[in-house]
């Protein structure tokens, strides 16, 4: 399998994916950090991909998403955007939203 199948596989197999710099256990950058925070606050397993292990994961991920910034937070499969974005989502409750409405999707996929 290559990166881009690696990557498409990893966003449609898991309900919330952080592609950022670093771990959410340890952050690289401070954008990375900000979505980190948002995300731990509400309680939700996400995977997340460090970025700079491989130069290659961030090449092919940009060509998926056609973002070209670190991070990018896709929920169910949907590339829901950098820091900025995910942050005003947030602050507007509409992430809190997004992520209820895949967790009752994943819930009733799991029945």
């Amino acid at each position: 399998m290559d990166h881009k199948e690696q990557i498409q596989k990893t966003i449609d197999d898991n309900m919330v994916v952080l592609y950022m710099k670093g771990t959410k256990e340890m952050p690289m950058c401070g954008f990375s950090n900000a979505v980190v925070q948002v995300m731990n606050s509400y309680g939700i397993p996400y995977v997340d991909v460090n970025v700079l292990t491989d130069p290659e994961i961030r090449v092919k991920l940009t060509e998926i998403s056609n973002w070209p910034t670190i991070p990018q937070l896709f929920i169910d499969g949907e590339l829901v955007g950098g820091c900025d974005i995910t942050l005003e989502l947030h602050q507007s409750g509409e992430l809190k939203n997004l992520l209820d409405t895949a967790e009752q999707k994943s819930l009733s996929n799991a029945d």
